[in-house]
């Protein structure tokens, strides 16, 4: 996208994005620039919403939570991070759908924002990775107005604290925030402040470390085959083996048979 063209193209009405749904949460049929697009449009228009960034660990928390699937069915556009997301959709029809990963699409959506003109914050992280990830962004982007930082403490905070934090937000008149919280945390703390945040809320996780470059990122060859996840793995085998023991092959089971089934009632 050309994003010097943006602004005199960013009051065209904007369409609902054709989507999947899978065991049953659903995944939209959008790329790169069409995210990019329709998360500045709402930014330039002042609306409240948030984006979710899916992949296989949301989806099977998803899956298995009712309160949870809600959640992400629920918010304004649910881009597939992980590449199983697009190898399903595209043999459930939409042969050409690309990956939208959570780095990338920050990386995107702040080089259209400073373009723009419009201010940027990041809710998330510990003090380290704000402070690498403000550094970042400010080097790679010398135009981005990034209005807003904030490392919370790893806690439930109390109401009183939730309040100010939300006033920080708002006095700070920043259009878009970068929620890093972590699967599924950070989507519950967008559902619960939609309405609140005056911002267009994109819940990014893992991003945060791998664009503050506190985590190293996968090659692109194992990205490109679906192996991100043995990369992730082998970095972090403590806190990684269950959640990919249990969710990658009970992924595999359960959309396996929903295709099956989706082609037997088709022929």
């Amino acid at each position: 996208m050309n994003f010097n063209s943006f602004r005199s193209a960013r009051l065209s009405p904007l369409h609902s994005p054709k989507t999947c749904h899978f065991l049953p949460i659903r995944v939209d049929n959008t790329n790169y620039d069409d995210a990019t697009n329709r998360i500045l449009n709402w930014a330039l228009s002042g609306e409240k919403r948030y984006v979710c960034v899916a992949n296989v660990h949301m989806v099977m928390e998803a899956h298995k939570n009712e309160c949870f699937r809600k959640i992400v069915n629920k918010s304004d556009l649910v881009t597939p991070d992980g590449m199983p997301l697009v190898w399903t959709m595209r043999m459930l029809g939409f042969n050409n759908q690309t990956r939208v990963y959570g780095p990338t699409l920050a990386l995107r959506v702040c080089e259209a924002a400073s373009t723009s003109g419009l201010p940027v914050g990041f809710y998330g992280g510990c003090p380290a990775t704000i402070r690498y990830l403000v550094q970042n962004f400010s080097y790679r982007f010398p135009s981005l107005r990034i209005g807003f930082e904030c490392s919370p403490p790893f806690r439930s905070l109390k109401a009183e604290e939730d309040k100010a934090a939300i006033q920080s937000i708002n006095n700070s008149r920043i259009k878009i925030l970068f929620v890093g919280l972590g699967c599924p945390k950070q989507e519950h703390w967008m559902f619960n402040h939609l309405g609140k945040i005056n911002a267009v809320m994109i819940g990014v996780g893992a991003a945060f470390d791998y664009n503050a470059g506190l985590k190293k990122q996968a090659p692109g060859w194992m990205m490109r085959i679906g192996l991100e996840w043995l990369f992730r793995l082998s970095h972090e085998p403590k806190r990684l083996w269950r959640r990919y023991l249990f969710n990658n092959p009970r992924f595999l089971y359960l959309v396996g048979r929903q295709i099956l089934r989706e082609r037997q009632l088709r022929n």
